[in-house]
């Protein structure tokens, strides 16, 4: 049987993600990783800054490709988002999340190789709100508040 392969983090997306954290900026901000598989490490794919659900949505790998005959997969993406949240009396907060893009149709090699990475992932991000989503379509504005318990 396949054993689950964990990947390390690499140094320099330890320290971005470090950062990230305590970042003074006050917009919504991504930073979207993925799995180096010959390196076996878990290396920065994109940063964005200013950028909502909805167009992080259409940043993220499409889960089936357009052309049957091309035979692409759809790619799993680990992604860390800051989002600006404005309560109803005022406040704002600024929500930490790791989303787990984890498309149907993945390989199985794939999906062991990021489901073994992505606790350690999120270990060394230091980040609480971990959620999963399995159609990029499902990414919105109105599912993330959701997720983090604002329904207003």
């Amino acid at each position: 049987s396949e054993s689950l392969v964990v990947c390390d983090v690499a140094e320099d997306l330890v320290e971005k993600l470090r950062k990230f954290r305590f970042r003074k900026e006050t917009n919504n901000a991504a930073i979207i990783m993925k799995i180096d598989k010959d390196k076996q490490l878990v290396v920065l794919d994109e940063e964005h800054e200013g950028i909502s659900p909805d167009e992080l949505k259409d940043e993220l790998p499409e889960r089936q490709p357009r052309y049957p005959s091309f035979s692409l997969t759809s790619r799993k993406t680990f992604i860390v988002y800051s989002y600006k949240y404005q309560h109803a009396d005022g406040r704002v907060s600024y929500p930490l999340c790791f989303i787990f893009s984890s498309p149907v149709g993945c390989k199985p090699e794939q999906q062991m190789m990021y489901a073994g990475s992505k606790n350690k992932l999120v270990q060394t991000a230091e980040l609480t709100k971990v959620f999963e989503i399995r159609n990029t379509e499902d990414l919105t504005e109105e599912w993330l508040r959701e997720k983090l318990g604002f329904f207003h």
